[in-house]
């Protein structure tokens, strides 16, 4: 079964920050950790390693708005 949980919320960039701070700060240590996703909070165990992934984005399409992103995947396998 797979369960995902999805927020989405405009932020300063200051709030921004406050947000991954957090997240990089339940990160840390071995124990289990809440990650805050909206109005709803969900609790993981990570290994003591973890698969990190980032890609930056920049699009400036003919038509629009020039569009840059940052994406961040963590993963691990569940101890069962």
């Amino acid at each position: 079964m797979a369960d995902t949980t999805e927020a989405s919320q405009s932020l300063s960039r200051d709030e921004a920050a406050e947000a991954l701070e957090s997240l990089a700060n339940e990160l840390r240590g071995d124990a289990e950790m809440t990650v805050l996703a909206g109005n709803k909070s969900v609790a993981l165990t990570p290994r003591d390693t973890v698969e990190y992934d980032i890609e930056v984005s920049e699009r400036e399409p003919m038509l629009g708005d020039k569009r840059e992103s940052i994406s961040i995947d963590l993963n691990w396998k569940a101890e069962e």
